[in-house]
């Protein structure tokens, strides 16, 4: 093994950062019952996810995502419409929320590798935005047919994920300007 070589391991969470990472789980669940109720609720789940990620960084972000999921498959009602359990999970819309993983993983790794500056914070969120469309809309066309029988690609699109895309935009700028204000008024450890 080469000596001169270091390797960057990652430093054990510490109490502060659960902290943040509780607060952030929260926060998804607060802005998960903020919603328009449809088939695929209007909700301002992805503008906490922006935030968690954009303010906590990539991996105590996805940790956080990752905290909220599990919140909600446990059976906490911290889904859209106050829902939970693993039946939300696996139901028609369920890839959406796990696609939020994805979301945060692609965000983690873009950032890793540009390091985090604003146009790469804006490409790993607008990749893992449409990695988690991917993902739920496939997972949507699948348990659908299972469920009430065959939907095609595209109508799942035009019900899962065109409605969703200026809203998720306008939810992605409003977190990164709140990523760029907030730290000059709170102090956010790193």
């Amino acid at each position: 093994m080469d000596e001169t070589r270091k390797t960057k391991k990652a430093h054990p969470l510490r109490t502060l950062d659960m902290a943040y990472i509780a607060l952030m789980a929260v926060l998804m669940a607060v802005c998960s019952w903020i919603s328009v109720p449809m088939e695929i609720p209007f909700t301002m789940q992805t503008f906490a996810i922006f935030c968690a990620l954009g303010l906590l960084g990539g991996r105590r972000g996805t940790i956080a995502v990752l905290v909220y999921i599990l919140m909600g498959a446990v059976g906490l009602p911290v889904f859209s419409g106050f829902g939970g359990g693993l039946g939300r999970l696996l139901g028609v819309t369920g890839g959406y929320i796990i696609g939020f993983l994805f979301t945060a993983l692609i965000y983690w790794l873009t950032t890793t590798l540009f390091g985090v500056r604003l146009w790469s914070m804006i490409a790993g969120l607008v990749l893992g935005t449409l990695a988690c469309y991917a993902f739920g809309t496939a997972w949507y066309v699948l348990m659908y047919a299972a469920d009430s029988g065959a939907v095609g690609v595209g109508a799942a699109l035009m019900k899962c994920v065109v409605p969703f895309i200026l809203p998720d935009a306008v939810k992605l700028t409003l977190a990164l300007l709140l990523v760029k204000i907030l730290p000059q008024h709170i102090k956010i450890e790193n």
